[in-house]
């Protein structure tokens, strides 16, 4: 029995992780579950796994939900309860599925609380990849990766060496505007934006879809994850989402992981591991599918992973900068303050203006989201 703590549970992926430990409740318990200000699914999701521990976003939602709790069920709020669920004594995994850089902190502590990671928050090892993984070695902590393209390529290298390894291909949907111009971007709205072809995902991921700025946040991710230089991490666009990445071998050989678009997969991969265990899922029929297309990546139509893989090249607050930078930029998009081509703006903008410190501390990490914050909000 894997005892979990959920980060982010009322989000995409926290509402899926909760679905694969419903599908086998003889193998997953819920420890605590942290969420933002979904009082109503929050509720809910304690009363039908009945948690130790609920943290949610603000004292306001901690006051809305308090008198609704299951009988023995701790309630805490902001960071310091996010870091309480994180760290949650009885938990033995917990799986980050908050969106943006507030993941950090709390995946830090549960690290140092020797917790097996089931990461699914992009941001904290894009954010501080060297801190992150320095900190699970030195606990002997294992991270494992749920979004579905790292979760191929992990279990694409199962059995192999490293040493064997030639390159790693990242595939992408191309996202909402994947068969328009760059001309066609001018005026797209947000609701265009938000229908992904392939994927179900919460609305920050989905634009982040759209611009390619998910892509380039997973080649700074894998980076840190499989330990290889960027010239050995590519991307390849492949709008049926069918093979979720692939590992080349030194010999030719490659191999890769198919499966349909369905993120439960991963998530219970990442739960099981090193077990497999029956899926809610559809399976894979590719006698129907008939047909799976690829083509290269143009960093001229998609900027955001040239920022990315830029970034990621120099290294230190660099990625800090285009994570913060892009974070903001996406939630002004959504408020219908700027245009969809200006969120590419704001990010080249800030990478542009900024004097990149190295290997920095987690102080210098926090100081320089904030200023990043501040200033893609005047853009």
């Amino acid at each position: 029995m894997k005892r979990i703590s959920v980060l982010g549970s009322t989000g995409s992926i926290g509402t899926q992780t909760l679905s694969v430990i419903e599908h086998h409740p003889e193998s997953f318990v819920v420890e605590a579950l942290a969420a933002g200000r979904n009082a109503e699914l929050l509720l809910k999701q304690a009363h039908q796994f009945k948690p130790r521990l609920v943290s949610v976003q603000d004292k306001v939602t901690a006051d809305a939900v308090k008198d609704e709790l299951p009988s023995g069920t701790k309630l805490v709020y902001g960071e310091e309860g996010l870091i309480e669920a994180a760290s949650c004594q009885e938990a033995d995994t917990v799986v980050t599925a908050v969106v943006g850089s507030v993941g950090l902190k709390s995946t830090l502590a549960a690290i140092e609380e020797g917790k097996t990671i089931g990461l699914a928050n992009k941001e904290t090892l894009v954010t501080a990849g060297h801190l992150v993984t320095a900190a699970a070695k030195r606990k002997g902590v294992k991270l494992m990766p749920i979004d579905s393209e790292h979760s191929a390529i992990f279990q694409s290298l199962n059995g192999e060496s490293m040493s064997d390894v030639d390159s790693i291909t990242i595939t992408a949907s191309g996202g909402s505007f994947r068969d328009r111009t760059r001309e066609q971007l001018a005026h797209v709205t947000v609701e265009e934006a938000l229908k992904h072809p392939n994927w179900s995902m919460g609305a920050k991921i989905t634009i982040d879809s759209a611009t390619m700025a998910n892509k380039g946040l997973e080649v700074i991710e894998a980076h840190w994850l499989f330990e290889l230089d960027y010239d050995r991490i590519h991307v390849l666009i492949h709008p049926e989402s069918i093979i979720h990445s692939y590992v080349e071998y030194v010999d030719g050989s490659i191999i890769a992981q198919l499966g349909v678009p369905d993120m439960r997969v991963p998530i219970q991969y990442a739960l099981s591991y090193p077990e497999r265990m029956t899926s809610p899922a559809e399976r894979l029929n590719l006698a129907k599918i008939a047909k799976l297309h690829f083509r290269e990546l143009d960093t001229a139509r998609y900027p955001m992973v040239r920022y990315a893989y830029e970034s990621g090249r120099i290294g230190g607050t660099a990625t800090t900068v285009f994570n913060a930078a892009n974070e903001v930029a996406v939630a002004r998009f959504l408020q219908g303050e700027i245009a969809f081509l200006d969120i590419e703006r704001i990010v080249e903008n800030a990478l542009a203006g900024h004097r990149v410190q190295v290997d920095p501390s987690l102080e210098i990490i926090e100081e320089t989201d904030r200023e990043i914050r501040q200033a893609a909000q005047k853009f």
